[in-house]
């Protein structure tokens, strides 16, 4: 009888489990399904469009930089509805190739309409612009790429989109993540992997890994995306874009999902920030400017009322720029350090004065300050938003340590004592991650991250920069590997600590030079996960190389401008 009861519970249990995994692929098929009417929908759109207007310039429209096009639109000599068309005609054939979209905003043709009976026109005035998943738009989903977040379309635009608006803009597509938004690579189990458009083999970065694609393969002209860790300059950096992570309180985040909540004023000490991503920094500057404006400072009165600063943006005043092109925590290609030796030289070249920075302490933000914050209590709270979901294969590594019992963490801890300061160096085992076990542990813990801001801004003060040029993880990953190498993100991660506004330009491409000299590459200690970040960039000839550049907090102008410089020297050489 006891052997009958067991064999009837387990055959319960496996029924119950199959039909749960059952109710959550139905789910997913309906929201691929939803998708994919959209994307039909909008090929009727435009492809009415073009029997009404036949001999639209798609080419001469999309090669237009954003200042150029913004004036074009504002005189009348192109209408806002033939450049909308333009781009979406664009986006679905980017989206085919990269699978960079998750759902058009077909409310865009009523936003269309709405501006023209605007009586002023704003600074973005008919500028079709893209959203990440997360960013709220109301009557779409934000799903963080979950399948719980499935279910309920949000209610109202998100302050952003809404001053967006207010300034002319149209979304008119929203793009795809990685599952939780915790990923540098672009993929979930709902939408499936995004590409990057200049190598199908490669990933465009994360988690705005959908806006890098689109906006890359030339379907957006300007997208809005968001980093806690480098989420906006590691799509950047990977698919040969223009990003800037502002201050965090620079830009509202008030009605943005992060995971399965909404963010409001962030209460992590480690924040999450918003910002535009372009091909170029004009760009950048324009939709800082139009987004610093009183609308945005009326609907979150928590953002600080600080317009954008045309003056320091424009000024042609000599800078006093620290660089290095190593953190001595996890070595970067050569390729990506060869870029910041040649656009110091660059600048030395120009006039500027170059001073050797040297960040303190990267093996300690790494592990005791950034994952610490977002691995506090273990990973649970992590853990719980995949409860009654399918973990993605990116995410599998991270989730599998996570899951690890506290007990085992400990017997693994000591197991590996006599690798610990190698382990700890790279943090190359999440298990390995110290968490905090009481309120006072995570108080001493915002005060480190505290101390840390203030001991690196006297070093800063000390050389007496204006701004800091530096390396940033590239070129881009196959896809699939960013889930292997999380801690490879240490040169972005470390603004995201301080707080600190910190943008992303392209400099060069992968040579075969870079590709010959990165087969000596040794990293820290040729080990495995040196040998993996090998694996991960090789075959990367002829894609994009970026460098980072770094202001104070609040000095986003600043930071603009040594982009603008890096930019314009770049295109010289």
């Amino acid at each position: 009888a006891a052997l009958v009861l067991l064999c009837g519970s387990t055959a319960a249990v496996v029924v119950w489990k199959w039909l749960g995994k059952r109710q959550i692929q139905k789910k997913m098929e309906e929201a691929r399904k939803t998708r994919d009417e959209g994307v039909k929908k909008m090929a009727k759109a435009v492809q009415h469009f073009r029997e009404q207007v036949p001999n639209v310039q798609t080419d001469a429209i999309l090669s237009l930089p954003l200042l150029e096009l913004t004036g074009r639109l504002r005189e009348g000599s192109l209408s806002p509805k033939t450049v909308l068309y333009t781009y979406l005609e664009k986006a679905l054939e980017v989206t085919q190739q990269t699978n960079c979209l998750r759902h058009f905003i077909p409310e865009c043709e009523e936003q269309l309409q709405e501006i023209q009976q605007q009586r002023e026109k704003g600074l973005l005035y008919g500028i079709p612009i893209s959203i990440k998943d997360h960013i709220s738009h109301q009557g779409h989903l934000s799903t963080c790429g979950l399948v719980q977040c499935l279910g309920t379309p949000v209610q109202e635009d998100s302050v952003l989109v809404k001053v967006l608006k207010k300034q002319g803009a149209i979304p008119f597509a929203m793009t795809n993540v990685p599952q939780s938004l915790f990923s540098y690579d672009c993929s979930n189990p709902i939408f499936g992997q995004t590409l990057n458009p200049f190598n199908h083999q490669k990933s465009p970065g994360g988690s705005s890994g959908g806006e890098g694609a689109l906006i890359a393969g030339g379907g957006s002209i300007l997208g809005i995306g968001s980093d806690i860790g480098g989420s906006i300059r590691l799509p950047s950096s990977f698919c040969g874009l223009c990003g800037l992570k502002p201050t965090a309180e620079r830009l509202s985040v008030w009605h943005t999902r992060l995971l399965n909540v909404d963010i409001c004023s962030p209460p992590t000490p480690v924040p999450c920030a918003l910002g535009p991503m372009a091909r170029d920094v004009d760009s950048l500057a324009l939709c800082m400017k139009a987004l610093l404006c009183q609308e945005m400072f009326q609907l979150d009165p928590t953002v600080p009322p600080i317009p954008f600063d045309e003056e320091v943006y424009s000024s042609s005043a000599p800078l006093r720029v620290g660089y290095y092109d190593t953190d001595g925590y996890f070595p970067l290609p050569p390729c990506m350090r060869r870029a910041v030796r040649e656009t110091r030289g660059a600048l030395q070249a120009a006039g500027y004065q170059l001073v050797l920075f040297s960040p303190p302490r990267i093996p300690y933000v790494m592990t005791e300050l950034f994952l610490k914050t977002f691995f506090a209590d273990g990973g649970r709270a992590w853990l719980d938003v995949f409860t009654g979901d399918i973990v993605d294969p990116s995410l599998k590594p991270q989730v599998n340590c996570c899951k690890i019992p506290r007990l085992g963490k400990k017997l693994l801890a000591l197991i590996l004592k006599p690798l610990q300061f190698l382990l700890l160096l790279k943090l190359k085992n999440v298990a390995m991650i110290s968490t905090c076990r009481s309120v006072k542990e995570m108080w001493n813990h915002h005060h480190q991250i505290q101390a840390y801001r203030t001991e690196f801004i006297a070093r800063w003060r000390e050389l007496r920069l204006d701004v800091v040029l530096c390396p940033v993880l590239g070129p881009a990953f196959t896809t699939g590997y960013p889930g292997k190498l999380l801690t490879a993100i240490s040169s972005t991660m470390l603004y995201n600590v301080l707080n600190f506004p910190a943008g992303v330009v392209p400099v060069s491409t992968v040579t075969e030079a870079d590709e010959e000299e990165l087969k000596l590459y040794q990293g820290c200690c040729d080990d495995p996960w040196d040998r993996t970040l090998k694996e991960a960039v090789a075959g990367a000839v002829g894609l994009p190389v970026a460098v980072q550049c770094v202001a104070l907090p609040w000095r986003e102008e600043l930071c603009l401008r040594l982009m603008k410089e890096v930019e314009t020297l770049s295109r010289e050489k």
